[in-house]
């Protein structure tokens, strides 16, 4: 996929998150989510900090700094507006076709810049849809950006897997709509969401 493909559909999802967030209720980050050991403050918070600041850092070729890493996004009443506006920075960072050019170091490997930025932007939509689902919202992504993180749901569950990041794969039709087979091919339940 090229990265001109690859940055709209990261686009896309950042809007599709930001909006998403906004219907977060503060009264329920203390509730369990269906994400194993999470409750929706802690999903929120990975979600906030690996798909906007993360996507930035990861244009720029920088480290998270370990405050960025430790904070509590959701203790700022505001977060949702500053997570929408962190998105739009970390997006525009990556609008520039040289970044998408070599690997990014993250510490203990490095990877293709561009495989990165679908594997993030496969964690905008997925973590996506687990906020939605435990909010009782939904998560739209079109068909496009839909066969993007399946196709990097599929290449790197293996990896996944191995860190628990995936559950097993869910058997979900053959004919399934492309985002509810790369949710399902994830671990997670697509019937969650209906």
């Amino acid at each position: 996929m090229k990265y001109d493909e690859t940055h709209r559909y990261m686009s896309e999802c950042a809007a599709e998150a930001a909006r998403v967030a906004r219907g977060v209720p503060a009264a329920r980050l203390n509730e369990p989510t269906h994400c194993t050991d999470w409750d929706l403050r802690a999903l929120v918070n990975h979600w906030v900090l690996y798909t906007s600041h993360g996507l930035e850092h990861r244009a720029l070729r920088k480290q998270l700094p370990e405050d960025l890493v430790a904070r509590d996004f959701t203790a700022d009443p505001g977060w949702p507006a500053a997570y929408a506006a962190q998105l739009d920075r970390a997006v525009d960072a990556w609008a520039d076709p040289e970044v998408w050019e070599g690997e990014v170091d993250l510490g203990p490997a490095a990877l293709p810049a561009a495989d990165l930025a679908g594997m993030i932007v496969k964690e905008m939509a997925v973590h996506g849809w687990d906020v939605a689902v435990t909010t009782g919202q939904t998560f739209h992504v079109s068909d496009g950006a839909a066969g993007l993180v399946l196709d990097v749901v599929e290449r790197h569950a293996d990896l996944y897997r191995q860190y628990d990041g995936f559950a097993a794969p869910v058997a979900v039709p053959a004919d399934a709509p492309v985002f509810e087979r790369a949710l399902a091919a994830s671990g997670r339940d697509p019937r969650l969401g209906a």
